[in-house]
């Protein structure tokens, strides 16, 4: 393999990524088997009823009291209890719930409705909290509806009544839009990295890798020469336009819905704008019904997310066949294949193939949630709670597939003698056509007149190197003796007729290096 250095991957990825990778059971993005795990203590109830009505003073059911309030008398079915919680999945977002609720004290506290030392209090339960869940100390309870009423209970567990206080004026409506925007916008910019990693990685080979030829392949059929350097900048290209597609998303990712209540707006003269400032947003979102109910931002991701892996899973397809004997154009390292249970010769590529089939995963999911989102009215529905477990499993499994394609690729080891075995001299008849046009010769008749050359060489059972300067004239006058050259520069010289795509774009070396060094240049201002 290449010694890429800093670009190895072993120096980015989390151990044993490529087990985890592979493994359904361990994979970082089994979420919903691990959501539907989540099971109630038998015989739980999230309320209890007396003679008087419900029981509300125990500081650990504030989180039903959150959704549920004195309007409720009767039990909740806990069938209901486990089928409405979200807690289980959405708990991941506990630092931003958690760093939204502190901004918010604060902004409770600038409008008069908190005293300083009561936005003090909060926001020194709120970081205690956060010390809880960054020790893995934290410990749910059943009434742990959402990660909300989790961290809310909590809180008020540690500061007392004063954590009652907290809500004031918010909604879970614009506080989970809000806590999914900050989650949404840290996941795109660490992804926008691994990314840019890979794209590295593609123009450090590329850059190294030049004088490797290769077939270049249309309808899976040798078409012309190029260079291994222009098929893996191939890549780069695309992923670079991913990287465009992410930053635009996040663009439109970071604008802030908090401050708008369930609905209508914040009842209390909240600085929405400086509370945006505060959290990092660029700006508010203008209109409250849209802020409660936009999930466009997630289906932009999913879909930019899609996009991403139809590139990953070309990608893959294309190492899948050049790493198979019938190619052996380049080989996998063991680090990214596995073996087969009963045949000891075999080495599968079962991180290329991973790649290629997560891929339908992800534009499920992005059909999903279009589908679940077209048929809700405005503003906010309990439907929109299923945006989250498609958006964590596609942003899990982007992480994973980039790191896992930077793998692959930084460690394969390039064949240059059964790259250039595979190549033949059919693949130079346009060139032939070429040399015509040269001539003056319309390309439609050039194009029939190398077609006539090729048929001649097999009606002779020959080569076309083997036909000299007079047979090609016997098809066309206007064929020079250069037309039969098959030394260095000639004809039927595969570096030459690479050398001879010298546009931009080409796959010549001197576009090559064009290609490169834009490449480059564009990872350093963007570092």
């Amino acid at each position: 393999a290449l010694p890429l250095g800093p670009m190895s991957v072993a120096a980015r990825a989390p151990k044993h990524l490529l087990q985890r990778f592979i493994s359904s059971a361990g994979t970082a993005v089994s979420l919903r088997a691990s959501a539907r795990a989540w099971t109630f203590p038998a015989g739980k109830r999230m309320m209890s009823t007396g003679k008087d009505g419900p029981d509300v003073s125990s500081v650990s059911s504030v989180g039903f009291r959150l959704s549920r309030s004195g309007r409720f008398s009767g039990e909740t079915d806990p069938l209901m209890e486990q089928f409405n919680a979200s807690f289980p999945y959405d708990k991941r977002m506990w630092r931003q719930d958690l760093q939204g609720s502190i901004a918010y004290a604060a902004a409770l506290g600038r409008c008069g409705l908190l005293q300083k030392e009561e936005v003090e209090s909060l926001q020194n339960g709120l970081r205690a909290v956060e010390k809880e869940w960054e020790a893995g100390k934290f410990e749910a309870k059943p009434g742990d509806e959402d990660i909300h009423t989790a961290n809310e209970r909590r809180l008020t567990e540690i500061v007392g009544s004063v954590g009652g206080k907290l809500h004031t004026g918010r909604s879970r409506n614009d506080q989970v839009a809000t806590d999914v925007r900050m989650w949404l916008r840290d996941e795109i910019t660490e992804l926008i990295k691994h990314m840019k990693d890979l794209i590295a990685t593609a123009v450090t080979r590329a850059e190294a890798e030049q004088d490797l030829l290769l077939p270049g392949y249309t309808h899976l059929q040798r078409a012309q020469p190029i260079r291994w350097s222009h098929w893996l900048l191939c890549y780069a290209w695309q992923w670079k336009r991913d990287v465009a597609r992410l930053e635009s998303v996040l663009s439109r990712v970071n604008m802030m819905p908090l401050g708008v209540g369930a609905l209508s707006g914040h009842p209390f003269g909240i600085d929405r704008h400086l509370l945006a400032k505060d959290l990092h947003f660029d700006a508010i979102i203008q209109n409250s019904l849209d802020a409660v109910g936009d999930r466009d931002f997630i289906i932009e991701f999913l879909f930019s997310s899609s996009m991403i892996m139809v590139h990953f899973s070309r990608f893959a397809e294309d190492l899948i066949l050049y790493s198979s004997t019938e190619f052996s154009f380049v080989s996998l390292a063991d680090a990214y294949s596995t073996g087969s249970s009963l045949m000891p010769q075999k080495k599968n590529p079962d991180a290329l193939e991973l790649l290629r089939g997560k891929s339908g995963r992800v534009i499920g999911q992005t059909v999903g949630l279009l589908t679940t989102v077209k048929g809700t009215p405005s503003t906010y529905n309990k439907d929109l709670q299923e945006d989250k477990e498609p958006l964590f499993d596609a942003a899990d499994t982007l992480k994973a597939c980039s790191q896992i394609a930077n793998g692959v690729l930084s460690t394969l080891t390039p064949n240059k003698e059964k790259m250039l075995a595979a190549l033949d001299l059919p693949m130079l008849a346009t060139d032939l056509s070429d040399h015509l046009v040269r001539k003056g010769v319309p390309f439609r008749e050039a194009h029939h007149v190398a077609g006539a050359v090729v048929k001649l060489a097999e009606d002779r059972g020959c080569t076309l190197d083997k036909l000299s300067a007079d047979d090609l004239r016997t098809t066309h006058p206007s064929f020079s003796d250069d037309a039969a050259s098959s030394g260095p520069g000639g004809m039927w010289d595969y570096e030459a007729a690479v050398e001879r795509r010298q546009t931009d774009g080409g796959t010549s070396r001197a576009a090559v290096g064009k290609q490169i060094a834009e490449l480059k240049a564009w990872l350093s201002q963007s570092a």
